[in-house]
């Protein structure tokens, strides 16, 4: 592959500081953040797992709804960056309003958590949409694939420099709080998201759009509802949006509830840090790696094998005890969890009209939240039921297989050798 361009780079240099958000905010410190938080508060463990499911549920909920207005309404000229600076903003200023509630406040932390997930996944969602703009078809595996390699890389740096004042916090040798060092830690992901943005905002450009009419909300609402009206031309899209749902439903559970289920089955607040830390190393050659083989075999079969391995996780997951046994999840789920994201966003972008990136990245949006919706309701109901975070983990076992059928009906990547082009409208 030859040397990848400045749009390129930029774009995926816009993963490297954005994945601190993945990472701090939404995978590692703030849930146990959150959670001693709740505890003090005298919310059960259960209780505020559940209550943390039920809060990713709600933000998903509204963005998926949002995604596709948004996103059609963005694929006029001059519009995706706009769409995208905004919900970044909003993602990057409300993450450094965590750092302003008050201890003990467990549900204002969720409010304010809830509209910095808002931001950064709907920031996300444009910028996976800009993914047709920096590139071609033959190279968007690999640019793909690299975006997230590099995101694993760049969110390492500061959630190891996070993890570093934490322990120094506990151990009393910087003379702070671990509540101050968890604060210290947002505002690091603040920093980062932003100084890594620049690139991004400074050279990538919307290259593919619809021209700008009289009445744009308008003729924005029409065209979203002709696709949906004739949502039948496009099969193979539409087969693979329904697969995607349910296996990236498992995928999304078992990423935005790992920390709060490993505290649940005992493990260390410092444990889980540093097993974080680890999954954030070995994941990123391993997208680059899910990259390389599926130029060689395809994206789909390669989506195959990540389906596959995560159903390994969730066998496996419900007989976690240890940390050691938590250790060999954490591995399974890296050596997978990269990939199966970036080839199902460059498989699923071959498939769109580019100059209605947005508006199709709306409805990959919305099967893709829509599916994080189920997921940690369904585990945060049965932590509640059964009073065990891992009694609802195998009941993911059949999110993935359901996904894995569906899949089998779409064509390989390789086999695509026309674009689709958009319907008349």
């Amino acid at each position: 592959m030859k040397k990848f361009t400045k749009q390129e780079n930029s774009w995926m240099f816009y993963d490297w500081g954005s994945s601190a958000f993945s990472i701090i905010i939404t995978t590692a410190i703030f849930p146990i953040y959150y959670k001693a938080q709740a505890t003090d508060a005298g919310i059960s463990g259960a209780d505020s797992t559940a209550y943390l499911g039920y809060t990713i549920s709600v933000f998903t909920f509204i963005l998926a709804m949002l995604g596709p207005i948004l996103g059609t309404i963005a694929d006029y000229k001059g519009l995706k960056k706009k769409f995208f600076l905004s919900f970044m903003g909003l993602g990057i200023f409300s993450t450094f309003a965590l750092i302003f509630v008050p201890e003990g406040q467990w549900l204002l932390l969720l409010i304010v958590f809830t509209l910095a997930s808002l931001g950064s996944t709907g920031a996300n969602v444009f910028y996976d949409g800009f993914l047709v703009d920096v590139t071609n078809d033959n190279r968007m595996n690999q640019v793909s694939a690299r975006g997230f390699g590099l995101g694993y890389i760049g969110s390492a740096i500061p959630f190891v420099i996070s993890i570093a004042i934490i322990l120094l916090a506990q151990h009393g040798i910087l003379p702070i709080s671990s509540t101050t060092a968890s604060k210290i830690a947002f505002l690091i992901t603040c920093i980062w998201w932003a100084v890594f943005a620049i690139p991004m905002i400074r050279n990538v450009k919307q290259i593919h759009f619809v021209e700008r009419d009289s009445q744009p909300i308008r003729q924005s609402f029409k065209r979203l509802f002709q696709t949906v009206k004739h949502v039948k031309e496009y099969k193979y899209l539409t087969i693979f949006l329904i697969a995607y749902f349910f296996y990236i439903d498992g995928v999304g559970t078992i990423i935005s509830m790992s920390t709060a289920y490993g505290t649940d089955v005992g493990l260390s607040p410092t444990v889980l840090l540093v097993v974080l830390f680890v999954t954030q190393v070995v994941a990123a050659p391993f997208s680059i790696i899910y990259g390389k083989l599926a130029n060689r075999f395809s994206a789909k079969s390669m989506l195959n094998v990540g389906i596959v391995v995560y159903i390994i996780v969730c066998i496996y997951g419900y007989f976690l005890e240890t940390a050691i046994d938590f250790w060999i999840l954490a591995m399974l789920v890296a050596s997978s969890q990269g990939g199966i994201q970036a080839l199902s966003r460059s498989y699923f972008a071959k498939l769109i009209p580019k100059n209605n990136a947005n508006e199709f990245f709306g409805f990959y949006n919305i099967f893709g939240k829509f599916a994080s919706i189920t997921g940690p309701l369904l585990l945060g109901f049965t932590a509640q039921i059964t009073g065990h975070s891992n009694a609802g983990i195998l009941s993911l076992i059949v999110l993935f297989v359901i996904g894995m059928i569906i899949l089998y009906f779409v064509p390989s990547d390789k086999k695509l050798t026309t674009p689709i082009q958009p319907i008349s409208k």
